[in-house]
């Protein structure tokens, strides 16, 4: 029971969406009807800018950190301890985080694709395998400009680092439960990869076309 009461608290806080929140606080902006249409954080930079992203990215972030964190071992009054399954605890709620913010119950369950709230419950649940996720998500923009790829890699190279580490039971599960909802919330990008329209992002895009000059 206390397992379920956690995740579900842990769901409720994912779905505090970041970009509508600042959205609501900047004059209403949904950033659902601009752009891709998604509510995360790259779409908040595209169409927003830089400051309303950094802030979307906080948010998102910090509140997968709390759930993992926090939140997974802080006793709660009329509940048992966490001392007992701690790694359950923290496995279902790192998803459950993530559930959240892909399908929010304050939005009518649509959300965003779950990326910046994955690094915050990856830095509550395994903050050292936080530093190779990154640098796989680095390498992969760095090297082909499509930052949905370098999303679901990133988040493919945590599960595959969990289990090379001969990590088993929780902590793997919450990892390749993670990387498989990653990939479909980013099924849209492979489409679009797939057909070529996919945008890059080309300010980190090291083989990016430079335009010629007249």
């Amino acid at each position: 029971m206390t397992l379920i009461f956690r995740a579900l608290l842990a769901y409720l806080l994912g779905s505090v969406i970041g970009s509508l929140v600042v959205g609501r606080l900047r004059g209403g902006v949904d950033i659902r009807t601009l752009g891709s249409g998604n509510a995360g954080g790259t779409n908040a930079l595209r169409t927003q800018g830089k400051a309303f992203a950094f802030w979307v990215m906080l948010i998102d972030i910090g509140k997968g950190w709390v759930a993992a964190g926090p939140l997974a071992a802080a006793p709660l009054p009329g509940l048992a301890s966490a001392s007992q399954g701690q790694a359950w605890s923290v496995a279902a709620c790192g998803v459950a985080v993530i559930l959240g913010h892909v399908y929010p119950l304050w939005y009518g369950f649509k959300g965003g694709k779950g990326v910046a709230t994955l690094i915050g419950a990856v830095l509550g649940a395994a903050p050292m395998l936080l530093a190779p996720m990154l640098a796989v998500w680095l390498a992969t923009v760095m090297l082909c400009g499509y930052v949905g790829l370098a999303s679901m890699l990133g988040a493919l190279a945590l599960a595959a680092l969990e289990a090379r580490q001969g990590m088993h039971g929780p902590l793997l599960w919450f990892a390749v439960l993670a990387a498989a909802l990653i990939v479909f919330t980013h099924r849209s990008n492979i489409a679009r990869m797939r057909a070529g329209t996919e945008p890059r992002a080309r300010r980190l895009w090291l083989f990016a076309p430079r335009a010629r000059s007249s």
